[in-house]
């Protein structure tokens, strides 16, 4: 199992920017393929991006493409999504995942805790 922890959310003005980070419990990261989702109030969870486990190959929604980056350390053990030209509508909690493998995007689990973006018009 990997423990996974999130962090970095807050509250930013529409077009800022926000960095959130997911710190992973596991010696063997770089195995897993990870992901963001985030799940706005009264909706479902949804896919935002993922990352291989090398960090080679990443993959987005088309919502966040051009203006969302993920990235990975595998050293630290974490993987970050650095969250440019924000709009009010990416409000929601934001949490990452693991899984096998950066395209099997139903696979992913080993949820953290979330991380609360909020974004102000």
């Amino acid at each position: 199992q990997v423990q996974l922890v999130e962090s970095g959310g807050g509250l930013v003005q529409a077009g800022g920017s926000l960095r959130v980070s997911c710190a992973a419990s596991t010696r063997t990261f770089s195995n897993y393929a990870m992901a963001w989702f985030r799940q706005a109030p009264g909706k479902e969870r949804e896919f935002v991006a993922t990352i291989s486990p090398k960090g080679l190959n990443q993959y987005y929604t088309e919502s966040v493409k051009g203006r969302f980056t993920i990235s990975r350390d595998n050293a630290k053990n974490t993987v970050y999504l650095q969250m440019n030209s924000l709009k009010p509508e990416d409000t929601a909690i934001y949490y990452c995942a693991a899984g096998p493998g950066y395209l099997r995007i139903g696979q992913f689990g080993n949820w953290g805790q979330g991380t609360q973006v909020t974004v102000s018009s």
